[in-house]
């Protein structure tokens, strides 16, 4: 519908309401492989159907794994292989998704058999330098066909190599992503495994998710002592995951754009089915509209968050490293505070699907606005300034896309470049703006 660009119309005065966002990613993919590694049909249900989703399922697929998909219903039933792939040999892609290209190299590592795993040109230049060194390192051969360190890259699985409890180590620097596969793949090995995270990034949410889910699913990770600072992880091995019905959360990252708006327009937004029981690490983004003024409560519906009804709110110094999705989101709202605002702990969000701090600081330009990398060069400092309309260039990154989209709702002028790449992870977005914001 919205394929080539997007002209956003300001909004004036909105009215509350309530809008549904579509499952989670994190947790639909997560779900999708440990189903896949379970002993028995499980069953997920509020799905989320993206390129992203349908990319692993589509994978699992082609590896002989029975699954099936209900779109209508947003229901997936996959039928677990209980650890041993049934087929030992195929090509596969993770397209675009940076969860299915980690999760799958880690899968196939640990199985025994020999695959070539494929990518997008967008995921080829994404980082796998850290997931491949921890598993050559332990003597399993996977090979970069084209650039060393990146997909598409072959992969001969190491499962029967791979005695007693063999130590990984890995770096979480650029993503927590490496980890959470290593975790969550450990129990295809006869003892398991002991992973530790290394590096400085202490940003912890989506390994919290892994650890909630594995342990949802019966094999819960055991914190183990590694001599240092370290995180370390004991996983448990040769035992299937337990199959179920397991019900995914709606997706938190995609509900904050409308909650963002909240504060912008100084109206109650409420998304259906989310609450503060979330295991989702965005929901520290409403501790921070909080800061703002805004007022956020739990309803029985979902929680509704409430902006300032002057629409005014202070700049903010904050460390987002446990919402980082929501980096871009932040530096929009800046633009529209009465003060700076520093955004801190975000040096990674480099490695995601654009350089997300210079393409951030690229659109706040030419929006008018002011925005700089801070001193030690791992966040951002914008100053709110007069601001004008703009194309905006998302850069093939739904999270652009959808967080400068927010911008045009106070500024006249702003168009969004490829609002399709949104279908990555909410292919509705545009739709649900629309119909939430666009008045006739």
């Amino acid at each position: 519908m919205f394929s080539d660009s997007y002209k956003v119309t300001p909004a004036k005065q909105i009215a509350p309401f309530t809008v549904t966002v579509p499952g989670s990613k994190s947790i639909t993919n997560r779900a999708l492989l440990l189903a896949a590694l379970s002993d028995g049909e499980c069953v997920l249900e509020n799905a989320l159907f993206s390129s992203d989703s349908r990319a692993l399922l589509a994978a699992l697929k082609e590896l002989g794994v029975p699954c099936s998909a209900d779109e209508g219903a947003k229901r997936i039933c996959v039928t677990g292989c209980g650890g041993v792939l049934p087929n030992p040999s195929a090509t596969v892609t993770a397209e675009s998704a940076g969860t299915a290209a980690r999760f799958l190299t880690a899968l196939l590592a640990f199985c025994d058999g020999t695959y070539t795993l494929e990518a997008s040109e967008q995921m080829k230049k994404r980082p796998m330098a850290p997931l491949i060194e921890a598993l050559t390192s332990a003597g399993i051969s996977v090979t970069s066909l084209e650039n060393e360190g990146h997909l598409p890259l072959l992969i001969r699985g190491g499962q029967k190599h791979l005695t007693g409890t063999p130590a990984f180590s890995v770096s979480i620097d650029q993503s927590t992503q490496f980890l959470s596969a290593l975790m969550m793949t450990g129990v295809l090995l006869p003892d398991g495994l002991t992973v530790t995270a290394r590096g400085s990034r202490t940003a912890m949410s989506y390994v919290h998710i892994t650890e909630r889910m594995m342990t949802d699913f019966g094999i819960p990770p055991e914190p183990s002592a590694s001599g240092e600072s370290d995180i370390c992880y004991r996983i448990p091995g040769g035992t299937p995951y337990r199959h179920r019905t397991y019900p995914i959360e709606p997706d938190l990252s995609g509900a904050c754009y409308f909650y963002a708006a909240a504060a912008l327009l100084g109206t109650s937004v409420t998304v259906t089915g989310v609450h503060k029981d979330s295991i989702q690490g965005d929901l520290r983004f409403l501790l921070i509209l909080e800061q703002l003024g805004c007022t956020v409560t739990d309803t029985p519906d979902g929680i509704c968050v409430t902006g300032p009804s002057d629409r005014h709110y202070p700049g903010l110094d904050v460390t987002m490293s446990d919402s980082s999705d929501q980096t871009m989101t932040m530096a929009v709202l800046a633009l529209f505070a009465d003060s700076p605002t520093h955004i801190r702990g975000v040096a990674h969000i480099r490695s995601q699907e654009c350089d997300r701090m210079a393409a951030t600081i690229a659109e706040i330009t030419r929006l008018g606005g002011s925005a700089k990398e801070d001193e030690d060069g791992t966040g951002l400092v914008i100053t709110p300034a007069p601001l004008h309309g703009a194309r905006i260039e998302t850069y093939q990154d739904h999270r652009m896309a959808m967080a400068f989209s927010l911008a045009g709702l106070r500024t006249e002028g702003v168009v969004i470049e490829n609002p399709a790449c949104c279908k990555k992870t909410f292919e509705n977005y545009f739709e649900l703006f629309t119909g939430c914001f666009q008045q006739p």
